[in-house]
């Protein structure tokens, strides 16, 4: 079983020395711009370890730490990682360990829906810079490096089979690793305008105030950018979420012996939660469908006739940002 609550290793430096002198940071305690490692404000220092920049200061550690290990824990029990580089590469298109086979096949047509619907008609130059928010291993940054971005790998986890760590898979075959950096998605370590796209990558519902969320991406943008909600649950029906979560709750028990809520995430969107995020960030959301395979589509038809409660489907949400 894979924990790693704190990055591990015996080397933790400040200093940006080695990471990719084209990000621009802030500082996530208190927001000032950083032109160092360490901000003259508040004193928080930035932390370079195995090549990947810890932004998350000590009480928001504390604050995940029960989080992160119930979270790796099942994960971990899910086979979520590989001690083989095949694993990695072969993502989202292939899972080699045959555990999660059907996921991955639902991300793998999101991604192409991502890539060939939305970043390439709007970024055909390629060169553009994209966040990749809640990265987990990397596979995302990964895949849109190979095809001509400049992505910027953020998540909780650091560890070496599901984390940032697991990015290291990557680095023999690229020119140059992409930048990695430990962050929450409602305190995200970076200056204004910098990036042409911020994607919550199956990250959204992770978090405990969407609104926060999205403003920290919104913000992380330039006049023009887009932010994308990807593989987040969606639900026609609130009450079909609510249901869910109970549901996952009792089988968490049963299973692990905790129900992993220590954070309160939302963990689904609705049609009435993007309404209000539409009136709260004054922006506006165009959706797209990704294609999947008939048995997909099905589900909620032969849910309906069964007896049983919606199930959850996924859309690609996407909203420019208008203003400064």
């Amino acid at each position: 079983m894979t924990r790693s609550v704190e990055l591990d290793c015996t080397a933790q430096k400040p200093g940006l020395a080695g990471f990719d002198a084209s990000v621009r940071f802030a500082c996530p305690q208190c927001g000032t711009a950083l032109k160092s490692d360490s901000c003259q404000a508040c004193g928080f220092c930035l932390e370079l370890c195995c090549g990947i920049l810890d932004a998350l200061p000590p009480v928001r550690k504390a604050y995940y730490a029960s989080f992160i290990e119930d979270y790796e824990q099942i994960r971990a029990s899910e086979g979520r990682g590989s001690k083989n580089e095949d694993f990695y590469l072969a993502l989202p298109y292939r899972d080699t360990t045959g555990r999660n086979t059907r996921q991955w096949q639902i991300r793998s047509r999101s991604f192409d829906c991502l890539l060939q619907q939305i970043l390439n008609p709007n970024f055909p130059a390629r060169g553009a810079r994209v966040l990749d928010l809640g990265a987990g291993n990397g596979w995302m940054s990964y895949r849109l490096a190979k095809a001509g971005y400049l992505p910027v790998a953020v998540d909780l986890l650091v560890n070496d089979a599901d984390g940032l760590g697991a990015a290291d898979y990557y680095r023999a075959h690229l020119p140059c690793l992409f930048p990695r950096v430990r962050a929450e998605l409602g305190r995200l370590p970076f200056q204004q305008g910098q990036f042409d796209v911020a994607i919550f990558n199956a990250s959204l519902h992770y978090a405990e105030d969407y609104v926060a969320c999205l403003r920290e991406a919104f913000y992380s943008v330039h006049h023009g950018g887009m932010v994308i909600v990807c593989d987040t649950p969606w639900y026609a029906d609130d009450r079909s979420g609510r249901q869910m979560l109970a549901e996952r709750r009792s089988v968490f028990m049963d299973r692990y012996g905790f129900a992993s809520d220590s954070i309160k995430s939302l963990e689904y969107l609705t049609d009435e939660r993007l309404g209000m995020l539409e009136q709260q960030l004054r922006i506006q959301w165009s959706i797209r469908t990704p294609h999947y395979d008939l048995r997909w589509r099905l589900r909620p038809l032969i849910a309906c006739l069964r007896g049983r409660r919606e199930p959850s489907r996924f859309r690609i949400h996407v909203a420019r940002k208008l203003s400064a």
